[in-house]
């Protein structure tokens, strides 16, 4: 019975394959969207990971790592003063503009590593060594400024010089960093030499990066370091999901890729519903033949539902088929962001059981009013 149930769902190719396209296209909706806006919330996040600490110490209004409120020299001291807190450096971290040597301009985040142990480093050297940042007016760039610079007519290259606010920096090495939402490339330098290159200000540190001895739970150093008037600090993990709290409920992200989802299950529900209703429709009579030969209301109702999951399922497949191609051709090229986690796959797969189940449910509605006398009318 289960095979003749297939044999009427792939006799039928017009409404199969509208079915398919219907499942496909919600699937691709769903999981390419949903791709895209995990991909822009680990942007946000860029900063903490290509840093890499324990403990990020800021000011007190400070809410996402992207934005920045200056602090006193002090602030230093009063962190090691801690109990539990194993080292504290300081990182100057901001947006500055470069000059090219032919005249173009491009906007860098600058971030200004502790001189002494280059804490908060860049994660992967892909070109030079990290150690000779410690060398006069040493900059190591990303791989974003080497791409940002070649559209402005510069090819990047260990031993280039170009100006950060009318001060020389020569690229000592390239790495390869995750990159930023906020679109600028990150150029690396030590703390000192950072303020160089800025302007001239009363406070200096952005942050301050620390670590708890081993054995101290960070989240207790944590607490303690709270109880500091003006300060407040967070770990890395918590920092990061502050900051894209932060996005999510302050910007309208979630709202643009949302309503695509939205349009995405909508559009699964229509097509899938409607067209799996006259597929019924049409193919009642011979379902009602089966009733009179002795088929039970229970025995249809699983004929219908494998109809439905055996679109569900191929229409799942060939959706996030798609997704996953272009999310590899997006990561390829560098954008748009892309990341695709289980839980979006969970959640597209329950969606497509969801329309599965829906417009199973409404073919039901005609089968289980056949009488079986249909077949002799």
């Amino acid at each position: 019975m289960f095979r003749l149930a297939l044999k009427m769902l792939y006799g039928d190719v017009a409404k199969f394959i509208m079915l398919i396209g219907g499942l496909t296209v919600c699937s691709l909706l769903m999981t390419q969207q949903s791709g895209v806006f995990c991909g822009l919330m680990m942007w946000t996040t860029a900063t903490i990971r290509n840093v890499d600490v324990p403990i990020w110490v800021c000011d007190a209004k400070v809410e996402q790592v992207n934005e920045v409120v200056a602090m006193r020299d002090i602030e230093v001291n009063r962190v090691r003063s801690i109990e539990g807190v194993e080292w504290a450096v300081p990182l100057y971290w901001g947006i500055i503009q470069t000059r090219l040597p032919n005249g173009a301009f491009q906007q860098i985040q600058l971030t200004g590593l502790d001189s002494a142990t280059l804490v908060g480093r860049p994660p992967r050297m892909t070109e030079g060594n990290v150690e000779d940042l410690r060398l006069p007016n040493a900059v190591v760039v990303d791989q974003v400024t080497v791409k940002k610079f070649k559209t402005k007519g510069l090819t990047l290259k260990v031993g280039d010089v170009f100006e950060i606010n009318d001060k020389e920096a020569r690229v000592v090495g390239i790495c390869h960093a995750e990159q930023s939402f906020m679109g600028q490339p990150y150029v690396y330098t030590t703390y000192e030499r950072a303020l160089e290159y800025v302007p001239p200000q009363r406070k200096t540190r952005s942050f301050v990066l620390a670590k708890p001895r081993e054995g101290v739970p960070a989240a207790d150093v944590v607490a303690r370091i709270k109880k500091i008037p003006g300060l407040t600090a967070f770990t890395s993990e918590d920092f990061q999901d502050q900051t894209m709290g932060w996005y999510i409920k302050y910007t309208g992200i979630p709202i643009s890729f949302g309503t695509v989802v939205v349009l995405g299950i909508i559009v699964g529900i229509a097509i899938a519903g409607q067209t799996f209703y006259l597929f019924v429709h049409e193919n009642v009579r011979h379902l009602a033949a089966l009733k009179a030969m002795g088929a039970s209301n229970a025995l249809l109702a699983e004929m219908v539902f494998l109809q439905a999951f055996a679109v569900g399922i191929t229409g799942f497949g060939l959706g996030t088929g798609l997704t996953a191609m272009l999310g590899k051709k997006f990561m390829m090229i560098g954008e748009p962001p892309f990341f695709l986690p289980w839980q979006v796959l969970a959640f597209a797969g329950a969606v497509i059981v969801f329309i599965c189940l829906f417009a199973a449910g409404i073919g039901l509605l005609k089968v289980f009013r056949a009488e079986p006398a249909i077949v002799f009318r």
